[in-house]
């Protein structure tokens, strides 16, 4: 067990190099990987019951201890990222289905993976978990609304039909993994110890299995689809930062709004996309997916060298 968990803390650290290696190799050898793609919808709720197996009563606890703070949290996430989405799809005059896939990622809560670069870069990670629970459980009211108001332009959205997808998706598992938690308690550390190892592969499967699918149109569109992905990612985390910066908000948890922001639940977008829309549809948010764990560690690492020694802070970030 302890090999496990060793192994499951290395290639939790590597995510990025995974995800990016099969990516590439799911584009060169996409028949290997297409058959994957019935897979993404129970994979994703995989990631999510091992959200449920580890959230805590004190994570609930930060919400009503800072209940500002983590509404700051959720409306920035839910207002920048649909909405620097919806405005890139407008410049750009993006063909009908990318411009939806783009739109859905941006309307997904933030990404379990925001908790561990908050943590990395010296953030606020109460804060950080407390965002991404609550978005996560808003979504499937927030999200499928947003999708409807900024999407139908380019192709039908029903809402009804992505509701419900989200609550099997996203609720049901988190709800599993509590309820799993509560009867079995400490016996479910080892399960725990395991689940980076078990998240990575659903995630770089996901991407796999999308990248597979839509080989042929990411070969004819996919600089564009990149670029529009790491334009939507940098600004995300880049107003992110803006926002807690503009309410005063001390140095660690600029951090942590910046994160919680520019990172998305990518996999929820491409398992909406793939049921709902298009394999194309779900491109950006498997580009999404490898480009933001790239970001994001890289972002990080700057973010550690920041120092909350500085006077116009005040006080400690706590």
């Amino acid at each position: 067990m302890r090999m496990l968990a060793a192994i499951s803390r290395f290639v939790g650290n590597t995510f990025a190099l995974w995800v990016l290696l099969f990516a590439i190799l799911a584009f060169y050898f996409p028949a290997f990987f297409a058959p994957a793609a019935k897979w993404i919808v129970p994979l994703l709720g995989l990631v999510m019951f091992g959200m449920g197996l580890t959230l805590k009563t004190e994570d609930f606890r930060e919400v009503a201890r800072r209940p500002g703070r983590v509404a700051l949290g959720v409306v920035a996430q839910f207002v920048i990222m649909p909405g620097v989405a919806w405005m890139l799809c407008k410049l750009l005059g993006l063909p009908d289905e990318i411009a939806v896939g783009v739109i859905l990622v941006g309307c997904c809560p933030g990404g379990t993976a925001s908790n561990v670069m908050t943590w990395f870069a010296r953030g606020d990670v109460a804060l950080s978990v407390a965002i991404t629970s609550v978005s996560t459980l808003l979504a499937p009211l927030v999200t499928p609304a947003l999708i409807w108001l900024l999407a139908s332009a380019w192709l039908p959205v029903q809402f009804g039909a992505l509701f419900w997808s989200i609550v099997q998706i996203v609720l049901l598992p988190i709800a599993l993994g509590l309820i799993a938690q509560r009867l079995l308690g400490n016996r479910t550390q080892a399960a725990i110890q395991v689940l980076p190892l078990v998240s990575v592969i659903s995630i770089v499967i996901i991407v796999a299995a999308v990248v597979a699918v839509s080989q042929a149109r990411i070969a004819e569109s996919g600089l564009l689809i990149m670029a529009v992905v790491v334009l939507h990612n940098g600004l995300g985390l880049a107003l992110g930062y803006l926002a807690a910066r503009l309410f005063g908000l001390p140095l660690a948890q600029r951090k942590t709004l910046s994160i919680e922001v520019g990172m998305q639940n990518s996999g929820l977008g491409a398992a909406l996309a793939s049921a709902h829309f298009s394999p194309l549809a779900a491109v950006p948010s498997a580009l999404f997916s490898v480009w933001h764990n790239l970001s994001g560690p890289l972002l990080a690492t700057v973010f550690r060298r920041m120092d909350d020694q500085r006077p116009s802070d005040g006080h400690h970030a706590g």
